[in-house]
C-alpha cells in the first residue's frame, strides 16, 4: 500500500515537473515572438572606457541613428523560432528596404559557432545538461552568414522578462572599416521585453586577439538600442517585399544549414574576386539555387 502511494505521488510530482517545464518554454516562446511586428528603432552607442596604451587613441564617436524597422517572423517551430529584420528607410511614401540581420532561438541547442577573430568561427558541442531549459540565439549578417550566438534562461520574474548572454562577436558594421585596432568585440546581451516593445542592452569590450597571446581590452562600449513598437501598417512595404523575396532567401538559409551541419570549424573569405558576399546576393538577378549555392561556397574556406 505504502510502495503504491510512494509511487502515484512521484508519478504526480513528474507531471507536474513536466507540466512546470512545458509552461515555462511557452512563456519563453512567447516573450520572443513579442519582438515580431513593426518598430520605431533607435541605436545609440557610446566608448565608456578607454584601456590603450596609445597616447594618440581616439575614441569612437558616440553613435545615434533612428530608423523604421520591421521582424518578419520566418519560422515558428517547437524548439526553433526565427525573425527577420527588414529596415525601412527614406521617403515613407516610396521607402528603401534593406534586408537587415536576422535570429534565430533555438530550445536547448547544442551546436554553436564561436567567433574567434579575424573571420573564424570555432566550432564547439555543449553538453546536455549545459543547455537545459537554455534558449540559443544565433544572430546573422545580412548575407545570412553566421555573426555570434549564446546560449542562456529566459527569466520572467516581477513582471520582467529577459534573457542576458555574453559571447564574442565581429566588430560592428559601423566599425570594421574604420578601426584597425581591434579584431574581435565581447558583447554582453540583453533583451528586454517592455511595455512599449523591446530593448536591446549591450556592455561590449573591444579586444585585441593574437594568437599565442593574452587577449588585450582596448576599450569597452555601452550600446542601448530601443525598439518601440508602432503599427504593423507603417511597414507594409517591408512585409510585401519579403513576401516576394522569401523564396530566394529560404534557399540561403538552406545552404548556410548545410555548411553548419558540417560541424567544424569554419572560416569565411572576406571578398571573392574582390567582392563581398552580400552583393552577390542582393543582386536582383541571383535567384537560381545552384549560382546562390556556388557563390556562398566560394566563401567558405
Amino acid at each position: 500500500m505504502k510502495t503504491s502511494l510512494f509511487l502515484a505521488l512521484a508519478c504526480t510530482a513528474i507531471s507536474f515537473q513536466g507540466s512546470a517545464q512545458k509552461d515555462k518554454k511557452e512563456q519563453d516562446a512567447e516573450a520572443i515572438k513579442k519582438m515580431c511586428g513593426c518598430y520605431e528603432v533607435s541605436f545609440n552607442f557610446a566608448e565608456t572606457f578607454n584601456y590603450s596604451q596609445d597616447s594618440l587613441y581616439k575614441p569612437s564617436k558616440t553613435k545615434i541613428d533612428k530608423g523604421l524597422e520591421w521582424a518578419q517572423l520566418v519560422t515558428d517551430e517547437s524548439d526553433k523560432i526565427s525573425i527577420q529584420h527588414i529596415l525601412q528607410v527614406g521617403n515613407p511614401a516610396d521607402p528603401m528596404i534593406i534586408k537587415h540581420w536576422r535570429q534565430d532561438w533555438l530550445f536547448e541547442n547544442r551546436d554553436l559557432y564561436l567567433y574567434n577573430a579575424d573571420n573564424e568561427w570555432v566550432y564547439q558541442q555543449k553538453t546536455e545538461e549545459e543547455v537545459t531549459g537554455q534558449w540559443t540565439q544565433k544572430v546573422y549578417q545580412v548575407d545570412d552568414s553566421p555573426r555570434y550566438e549564446g546560449s542562456a534562461t529566459w527569466v520572467h520574474v516581477d513582471g520582467k522578462s529577459y534573457w542576458e548572454n555574453t559571447t564574442p562577436a565581429p566588430l560592428p558594421r559601423r566599425e570594421y572599416t574604420t578601426r584597425g585596432d581591434y579584431n574581435l568585440t565581447l558583447r554582453g546581451n540583453r533583451h528586454e521585453i517592455t511595455d512599449y516593445g523591446w530593448v536591446h542592452d549591450q556592455d561590449n569590450a573591444k579586444i585585441l586577439r593574437q594568437k599565442g597571446q593574452e587577449d588585450v581590452i582596448i576599450a569597452k562600449e555601452k550600446g542601448y538600442n530601443t525598439y518601440v513598437k508602432v503599427d504593423d501598417s507603417r511597414c507594409a512595404p517591408s512585409a510585401e517585399w519579403w513576401e516576394s523575396n522569401a523564396k530566394k532567401w529560404a534557399i540561403v538559409r538552406t545552404k548556410w544549414d548545410e555548411v553548419f551541419a558540417r560541424k567544424t570549424d569554419l572560416h569565411l573569405a572576406e571578398k571573392v574576386d574582390n567582392k563581398v558576399l552580400y552583393k552577390y546576393l542582393f543582386d536582383e538577378d541571383m535567384v537560381k539555387k545552384k549560382h546562390i549555392e556556388k557563390v556562398i561556397e566560394s566563401f567558405v574556406k
